[in-house]
């Protein structure tokens, strides 16, 4: 009798592990479907475990704490969360969370910033996208301790035109400072050993930016340069309109006499040389044709009606090209 009975007992153990078992397998994998729903949990540094479990179950994403709980403990999530915005929609099971949390399958956004973009138009951008302040980017371009921490004399010019995927939540000096990271790693093998036109690497990308916001026309990026750099040499005032419209903060019309006349750091029309920070964020074919402009007498450029620009030596020979474009378009009209 004592052997048969636990011979019984042995019977019953085994039976009730295969039941914990099956029960726990199929508690970790069944689903719980939210259809076309997205529930959100938001995990901050410094929450525990506990409490994202607790909202995990709250919100009806599963509906087993202990299969969160346990397994989390035997494969270390719980000790490894990373903050974050966790999305979850249709069909989910404990196993599928725990991979999420474990893989910081997170957020992300997408935002692209075009090349030419300026301070106030990246600031726009990343206002849209990641829900920030607009006007703390831009005040950011003037904040002394972030800049001193980048080693940089202002952002302008800086924040490099690029598609990213910033983490939802990221704070706005963390995307600044991946946009930044993300400059030096593009332009690292750009610089030569010895910066050429006696600038410094600041000055040339100031004057990849007047380049950038002047062409996009493939080509022309180191004729344009050529014209910049040509007037530097020569001590002559750059003239060029994109500076003159970013000093003004930026234009929705076209500029008009005076315009010109109005004196700002950035009026090349009455002030010699660069101005004092970048107008815009360049591309790499800008800072590229800054570095190595082509190698002309070309000091004068105006648009013409192909999408680019006529280039001339002298000022009579610039005037023509401009009386030549205005008769063309005359005659088209």
């Amino acid at each position: 009798m004592k052997i048969s009975g636990r011979i019984t007992f042995f019977i019953l153990a085994v039976a009730l592990v295969i039941a914990l078992v099956g029960w726990a397998a199929l508690s970790y994998t069944r689903t719980v479907d939210l259809g076309e729903r997205t529930v959100s949990i938001v995990i901050k540094s410094g929450d525990s475990f506990g409490s994202v479990v607790d909202s995990i179950v709250k919100r009806g994403i599963v509906s087993s704490k202990i299969m969160l709980t346990y397994p989390a403990r035997v494969y270390g999530i719980d000790r490894r969360l990373t903050p974050g915005r966790y999305d979850f929609t249709g069909r989910n099971s404990c196993g599928s969370v725990l991979r999420k949390l474990r893989d910081a399958d997170f957020v992300r956004i997408k935002v692209t910033v075009p090349e030419g973009s300026t301070i106030w138009k990246v600031a726009s951008i990343l206002a849209a996208r990641l829900e920030v302040d607009s006007g703390q980017v831009v005040n950011l371009n003037h904040d002394t301790v972030l800049l001193a921490h980048l080693g940089l004399p202002c952002l302008e010019g800086y924040l490099f035109p690029e598609t990213y995927f910033f983490p939802w939540g990221f704070g706005i000096e963390e995307v600044v400072g991946e946009m930044v990271a993300m400059f030096h790693a593009k332009t690292e093998s750009v610089w030569p050993d010895s910066l050429p036109h006696g600038l410094s690497l600041d000055e040339i990308v100031t004057v990849a930016s007047i380049v950038e916001a002047e062409t996009s026309r493939k080509g022309e990026h180191h004729l344009v340069a050529s014209v910049y750099i040509n007037r530097l040499r020569k001590g002559m005032k750059l003239d060029a309109d994109p500076m003159v419209i970013y000093g003004l903060g930026g234009l929705d019309r076209p500029l008009n006499r005076r315009d010109l006349k109005k004196d700002t750091p950035y009026n090349t029309y009455l002030n010699k040389g660069l101005p004092p920070t970048p107008i815009n964020s360049p591309g790499l074919k800008s800072i590229r044709a800054a570095l190595d402009p082509e190698v002309t007498d070309y000091l004068y450029f105006v648009a013409d009606d192909s999408g680019g620009h006529q280039f001339s030596r002298t000022n009579a020979e610039h005037n023509r090209a401009i009386r030549r474009i205005q008769n063309a378009r005359r005659q088209s009209n």
